[in-house]
């Protein structure tokens, strides 16, 4: 397979003792600098209610982090598209992609990945779904059929027929499906979308969810429509010292541990993880976790993603990388970007809607 491509995925972490706003404005310079680096992407996640992440609102966060650049493309990691309106969705990114046209006026520097997890714990949920039957409720086929029909038109005897998404003079932007399991593959590929596999936290195999996605894409007649893609998400923390970014590594360990055992936090920095008492169940976390993330010097975080791309056919690597001090997340994005040879600038340059 060809070189993979590099992306960004942030969750706009918050690091301890800081303000959990400050977050937010590290993330618009790190669009600044994974911009210059020559990334081709960063998406901004939806999360709620997470000591450890600010970004819950991505569309608000793709407007900020596009203002502040030029080339580099902006989405969603995603918008879970459970907790909102279709109607609501569409009009949000059609309006973004308005708002921020490639360079050459050819389509769009805004993406819309969507997916259906909510995003936090299930009492957090229920007050953003506003009902326990509509956090059970196993439709999202007809959510993203509906979403689809404010743009593309419903049949005339749909209950929603001539409602239309404005502005109505621009498309929705490229459309993902996230996916932590098979399940987000196989409507990936019906839906005829590009598919992003978090494969930072993920319990499937991603080779073989992308089988299934590959094998199974039919392609979509849709405005904007692209063929297959594959975007594989990992956590990554590079340094020019191996025993740092495997501490940094280990920070970002314990602050998933202590989501997964009930007991969140802002994001500990490598010399608190250090210092703490691991229990067994973080520590079985740990574990857990080690074979999604890749830590080490550049020529080595190199080399295991491109084993992680081969391993799972994907088209593009989008880089994770929660780090406790600011300057070591930038830097670490820059080194990656160095190690795989990408060219400043170019890497980021918007491709068009069919390219995306």
């Amino acid at each position: 397979m060809r070189d993979p491509v590099l992306s960004v995925l942030d969750l706009s972490p918050v690091p301890s003792g800081t303000r959990t706003s400050k977050a937010l404005h590290e993330t618009v310079e790190l669009a600044r600098t994974v911009e210059r680096a020559g990334y081709r992407r960063m998406w901004l996640a939806e999360h709620h209610g997470i000591p450890s992440v600010a970004s819950s609102s991505p569309e608000i966060l793709i407007g900020a982090a596009a203002a502040a650049t030029s080339t580099l493309r902006l989405g969603s990691g995603g918008i879970m598209l459970p907790n909102h309106s279709p109607l609501k969705v569409a009009e949000t990114f059609r309006a973004l992609a308005g708002l921020y046209p490639s360079q050459d006026g050819s389509g769009t520097r805004i993406d819309l990945g969507i997916g259906r997890a909510p995003g936090t714990d299930p009492r957090t949920a229920i007050a953003l779904r506003r009902s326990h039957e509509a956090l059970t409720a196993d439709d999202f086929p007809e959510q993203f059929s509906e979403l689809r029909g404010y743009v593309d038109g419903f049949p005339a005897d749909h209950p929603f027929a001539g409602i239309v998404a404005m502005p109505d003079d621009v498309p929705l932007p490229p459309v993902w499906i996230l996916a932590s399991s098979y399940y987000g593959g196989q409507a990936a590929a019906a839906f005829g979308t590009g598919f992003a596999y978090a494969g930072h936290f993920g319990g499937a195999d991603p080779g073989e969810a992308t089988r299934i996605y590959r094998q199974g894409f039919r392609p979509s007649d849709a405005a904007g429509a692209q063929g297959p893609h594959v975007v594989l998400a990992a956590a990554v923390m590079c340094s020019e010292d191996p025993e740092r970014a495997r501490a940094m590594g280990r920070a970002h360990a314990l602050s998933m541990a202590r989501l997964r055992t009930g007991n969140p936090g802002p994001l500990p920095s490598p010399e608190e993880a250090a210092a703490h008492d691991w229990s067994a169940a973080e520590l079985q976390v740990e574990q857990g976790m080690a074979p999604k993330m890749t830590a080490g010097t550049p020529e080595q975080v190199r080399d295991d993603l491109e084993r992680r791309a081969r391993e799972a056919d994907a088209d593009e690597i989008m880089l994770v990388t929660p780090i406790h001090d600011s300057a070591e997340r930038r830097r670490s994005y820059e080194l990656v970007a160095e190690a795989f040879g990408v060219s400043p600038g170019v890497a980021s340059a918007a491709p068009s809607l069919a390219q995306a």
